[in-house]
């Protein structure tokens, strides 16, 4: 399987162009926190000939195929089996302080959507895994089994925004109690059948809400992302820029929420001049989220949801 053949960047040079004044300089590190198949990596190994990269992923697979990809940059590739909140702990054990570029581009990888049996699609039947490290943590079928029918309501409204989630989860429930889940295409018919008919008419496929849902719970996405933001943030070097293509209106209102947080001024209201360690961090690089074009989205359909936002340090932290 050929990781060229399954990988089509999202918006790649919206985010090339975000990070080439931070990646000039000789010597400059970039960090790709979701490596996937590798596409914005080989992108920026082959723009910037003068970067470092190192770049992380939790799944083994795309870990092996990426590396295939960036074999021919030699060492100026680090690869790391690692999820992006450890991105201090990997920077430590590499004896790299700061960093002048990172990038992160969430959500499910092109290749964990198209391998069948990592049960990601709704739209083929599949065992019912999710996990994005196939090594550790409990699948999707654990969960949809085990879980307490009030944890599964709030996981499909806080993570899938699923406005039928007692519906669905009541189906579940009953489903369950005859024969324990572990394909996707029952789960899918199951949400068909407990879905009023007029929510099947709008919206696309009616299980795409709960398998979201499902995969966060899984990999832990939102807890991870609240740890990693603000982790990348302060390993970013003054004149480091930080570029973030998210998929959901969750991701991207946690991203929004810390890189606003970074670019506000601090003090308390009335003071004549403002101390250092209130000013602003970061300068906020994008006029809201900016959204694919539509030449890119007729390209790659698999970009339609992208909101991409960036932001640039300005200054270290400095203590009170």
């Amino acid at each position: 399987m050929s990781s060229n053949a399954l990988h089509v960047p999202v918006m790649l040079q919206r985010c090339l162009d975000m990070l080439a004044p931070a990646l000039a300089q000789p010597g400059a590190v970039v960090v790709d926190c979701t490596l996937g198949l590798g596409g914005h990596s080989e992108a920026l190994l082959r723009d910037f000939p003068e970067a470092r990269l190192i770049a992380l992923d939790r799944d083994p697979s795309a870990l092996r195929l990426a590396g295939e990809r960036l074999a021919p940059y030699g060492d100026r590739a680090t690869l790391v089996h690692a999820v992006y909140d450890e991105l201090p702990e990997v920077l430590d054990r590499l004896g790299v302080p700061r960093v002048q570029g990172i990038l992160f581009d969430l959500g499910v990888s092109s290749m964990q959507l198209d391998e069948a049996g990592r049960g990601f699609a709704y739209a083929q039947d599949a065992p019912l895994d999710m996990r994005m490290d196939q090594t550790t943590g409990v699948s999707a079928a654990e969960v949809l089994n085990t879980y307490p029918p009030g944890d599964l309501v709030r996981i499909l409204r806080t993570y899938g925004e699923e406005k039928f989630a007692k519906k669905i989860v009541d189906a579940v429930v009953r489903e369950r109690a005859k024969e324990p889940f572990t394909n996707s295409a029952r789960l899918v018919e199951l949400i068909r059948e407990a879905l009023p008919q007029a929510a099947k008419r709008t919206g696309g496929n009616p299980a795409k809400r709960t398998f979201q849902a499902l995969r966060i719970e899984v990999n832990g996405e939102l807890a991870v992302l609240e740890r990693a933001i603000p982790a990348a943030v302060r390993a970013l070097a003054v004149g480091g820029r930080i570029a973030v293509l998210s998929y959901h209106s969750l991701e991207d209102r946690l991203v929004k929420q810390v890189l606003a947080a970074g670019a506000s001024n601090t003090a308390p209201p009335g003071l004549p001049v403002v101390p250092e360690q209130y000013q602003p961090r970061l300068k906020l690089l994008t006029r809201g989220a900016e959204l694919p074009t539509e030449e890119e989205i007729a390209e790659n359909r698999r970009a339609t949801p992208a909101r991409f936002r960036g932001a640039e340090r300005i200054r270290e932290e400095v203590a009170p």
